[in-house]
């Protein structure tokens, strides 16, 4: 099957720049990362995401990507560079040689297998509730995470005596191959399949993690929730990713916020819109009512002859907004409530009401008639 565009697979534009290829890498793996979505072919798509990211994120292998395609990366040498005449369609042979085949044209880089390497993020979903979002909240939130073993110290060796060079690599992390490519034989470095990349091996394992350096545990985290979060919006916690490899700094945790929606609050932005129902009299003759808010009860005047769907605004009311740019307001909505049932008492107000109108010419209706100009 052939490989799709990697800028389809992160669902960008090829005039992306570093931050947007980064931002829609995060997105994209969080949304398929094997411990978020439990979709059959979730961890295929994470992983051709990390493909991807591999090389966009990089400045060197997005260029020669752009220019050639899938193919600059094809090591049998089938396409790609076997189809330029000569050496006039490459730039810098020894640049592109040098990202992808070790050094170029007999060149070598420094090898960077065995450098301490920070760990990947982690990414999981945490459902509050509106008024929580509202006022903010500290949530205690347990997670999977590889802590430290407290016997070796992360070396994942019994003892310090137990840790030696690797015999395969010579502890550089990495070792040389030839692969065949359009231009024929050429030497590619890749990481060592013995130590990893660490440059180690490890006589005898650490009886307690069993090698690994950690020890998988479930951990409490305590997070702060600030107030005016918004469904969608994430939380970094620093130091709660995957552990990184030889001695590298653990990756972190980044939380997405969902907020459940209130029975009868909704939020625009930082603004929220509340709908109050009153009766006919009341909109008729004005009245004063205790509006809730999310702050508390409101006083609003309603004045007479209020109608349905009038918009009121209560200034600062509404939500804070995250970044301390001042606060929302709330606006409320009338609802004028039709009665379903009446009393006897009601029945003979209404009808001598109509009675009023009736005196007084036209109806409503008649009034709206004649402004259609309506004919048979």
């Amino acid at each position: 099957m052939a490989k799709r565009d990697y800028y389809e697979v992160l669902g960008i534009s090829k005039g992306a720049d570093e931050s947007e290829i980064k931002k829609a890498y995060r997105k994209m793996a969080k949304k398929y990362h094997p411990d978020a979505n439990d979709s059959p072919d979730a961890e295929e798509k994470f992983k051709e995401i990390q493909e991807a990211y591999e090389v966009l994120g990089d400045t060197t292998k997005k260029s020669t990507y752009d220019r050639y395609g899938h193919s600059a990366f094809d090591q049998n040498g089938s396409s790609g560079f076997g189809g330029a005449q000569g050496f006039g369609g490459f730039e810098d042979l020894s640049d592109i040689f040098g990202s992808f085949f070790g050094g170029g044209f007999g060149g070598s880089r420094q090898s960077r297998a065995n450098m301490p390497m920070q760990g990947d993020d982690k990414f999981l979903v945490l459902t509050i509730d509106f008024m929580e979002a509202a006022h903010g909240v500290e949530k205690e939130i347990e997670i999977l995470f590889d802590e430290e073993c407290d016997h070796c110290h992360g070396s994942g060796a019994e003892s310090k005596d137990d840790i030696e060079t690797c015999p395969t690599c010579n502890g550089s992390g990495t070792i040389n191959e030839q692969v065949r490519t359009a231009f024929g034989a050429m030497m590619q470095q890749s990481v060592c399949p013995t130590c990893n990349g660490s440059g180690k091996s490890i006589k005898n394992k650490c009886h307690k993690c069993h090698g690994e350096g950690s020890i998988k545990k479930k951990i409490k985290v305590d997070l702060k929730v600030p107030a005016g979060i918004n469904t969608g919006q994430q939380l970094r916690v620093s130091g709660k990713g995957e552990k990184g490899s030889n001695g590298g700094p653990y990756g972190d945790l980044y939380v997405e916020i969902n907020i459940t929606p209130h029975d009868f609050f909704t939020r625009e932005g930082n603004d929220v819109f509340l709908t109050i129902p009153i009766s006919y009299s009341d909109a008729a003759l004005g009245t004063k009512v205790d509006v809730p808010t999310v702050h508390g009860e409101v006083e609003l005047s309603i004045p007479e002859g209020t109608q349905a769907k009038t918009k009121f605004r209560l200034k600062q009311k509404g939500i804070k907004d995250i970044r301390g740019r001042g606060q929302g307001n709330q606006y409320v909505i009338v609802d004028i409530i039709t009665p379903t049932k009446l009393s006897k008492d009601e029945k003979r107000l209404f009808e001598e009401l109509k009675e009023l109108e009736q005196n007084d010419g036209d109806t409503l209706f008649d009034k709206f008639k004649k402004k259609m100009n309506f004919k048979n």
